[in-house]
């Protein structure tokens, strides 16, 4: 396709969403007369160009995209949400502002799924979550209250429209864009300022990447995430929910685990009075299955007199 064609059609594109708002790609296909596939490739090179923006959430398998001033648009989407994920979202546009460590923890697992609406920020060492069109600037600690949980209002879906169905259908066929929005809940504080913003962002896509890992084989398991104890770049450490027993799951992002690792966790399990499994991206190395193999019978261990 010729250079001047491409331009045009995503400067017909830009103007769509100018015009139309927070945007599926499958009516921007309608409206410029391409496959999906061609307004897909066209809308990830306008992110990489910084042009537009992608949300996080998702209708239909698709991300919505929007120019930036557009946000407060986005709203009209939260009811594709999740029951639990809208529940939070409910709650925290009502009260603008909700301290984490008070809320139950099946909402702050939610919170930190609907990245655009909930902002997290710290205050005090303490991490708090605003309303995405209020500004940290507003928040004013004496008026926190813990949120008592809202009465559960039964809404009825939407009924899926036709073009959300052909959505559906043609989503899988198309490339995947960008991810522009960062998760700020799972940064380190940067301590040297020459750093540069790349290596930043891949951090921070590492970490998501890596939580999201974690959370999906949970998943597939029916395993009930029912905390998060502490999380950093290298580590993650849930409580969670089995067959409705709590345990702790610890989860290294590392291939290969050490002996070091193993002792860690069994203290943290002990500390919690939990049992624990664990979790690796590798195989467990030879000589550290071997040593769980030799104590699994081992009574005690006593010195000769």
């Amino acid at each position: 396709m010729p250079a001047t064609n491409s331009q045009d059609f995503k400067e017909r594109i830009i103007s769509i969403i100018k015009r139309r708002g927070p945007s599926l790609p499958v009516h921007i296909a309608k409206e410029i007369s391409l496959s999906i596939l061609f307004t897909s490739a066209f809308l990830s090179e306008l992110i990489a160009e910084k042009e537009i923006k992608i949300s996080e959430m998702r209708v239909g398998n698709s991300p919505v995209y929007y120019i930036e001033g557009q946000e407060p648009n986005l709203e009209k989407f939260s009811q594709y949400l999740g029951s639990k994920e809208k529940e939070a979202f409910n709650l925290l546009r009502q009260r603008r502002f909700l301290r984490d460590k008070e809320l139950e923890p099946a909402i702050r697992v939610a919170l930190r799924e609907i990245r655009d609406f909930a902002i997290a920020f710290k205050k005090d060492e303490e991490i708090f979550w605003r309303y995405y069109t209020v500004h940290e600037s507003e928040f004013i600690e004496e008026k926190q209250t813990p949120p008592q949980k809202q009465p559960e209002v039964k809404e009825t879906a939407p009924e899926p429209t036709k073009e959300i169905e052909e959505e559906k259908e043609t989503i899988s066929k198309k490339p995947k864009p960008k991810k522009t929005r960062e998760l700020n809940i799972f940064e380190k504080p940067i301590k040297k300022k020459e750093e540069k913003t790349t290596k930043k962002k891949v951090s921070k896509k590492q970490n998501e990447t890596f939580f999201n890992k974690v959370k999906e084989i949970l998943s597939k398991r029916s395993i009930e995430i029912s905390d998060i104890v502490s999380f950093n770049k290298n580590e993650l450490i849930l409580r969670v929910k089995d067959n409705n027993k709590e345990e702790l799951v610890i989860a290294y992002n590392k291939k290969r685990i050490t002996e070091e690792d193993l002792i860690k966790a069994s203290k943290k399990a002990s500390e919690l009075n939990f049992s624990y499994t664990i979790l690796s991206l590798g195989e467990i190395p030879r000589k550290l299955k071997d040593l769980l193999i030799a104590v699994e019978n081992l009574s005690k261990i006593e010195k000769l007199e």
